[in-house]
């Protein structure tokens, strides 16, 4: 999603490489949907949704294993000390 500062991090990491594909669910409702779904049912959003962040960015990975972990993806998590960098209002996560 083009408005969440872990997204965009991923997303710069990601441009040009063939064995990733970005789905960004701000761009169309269908997207959202599809992610609304996964995160409804799937385990690897339930300790984001306890703590009230979205979920973003997830990863599905290959093997459909799903996770919220850039370093599983393959990708370099957002360095903590990004000040100002989140979704959440208390500026906690996404």
């Amino acid at each position: 999603m083009q408005t969440c500062p872990y997204c965009e991090y991923v997303e710069r990491q990601v441009v040009g490489n063939p064995n990733y594909e970005v789905i960004d669910i701000g761009k169309h409702v269908s997207n959202l949907k599809r992610f609304l779904d996964l995160r409804d049912s799937h385990p690897a959003f339930n300790e984001a949704k306890r703590i009230g962040d979205v979920g973003i960015p997830c990863y599905v990975l290959e093997d459909g294993t799903v996770t919220l972990s850039s370093k599983d993806a393959g990708l370099e998590p957002m360095p903590e000390d990004s000040t100002g960098a989140s979704c959440s209002i208390d500026g906690s996560g996404c």
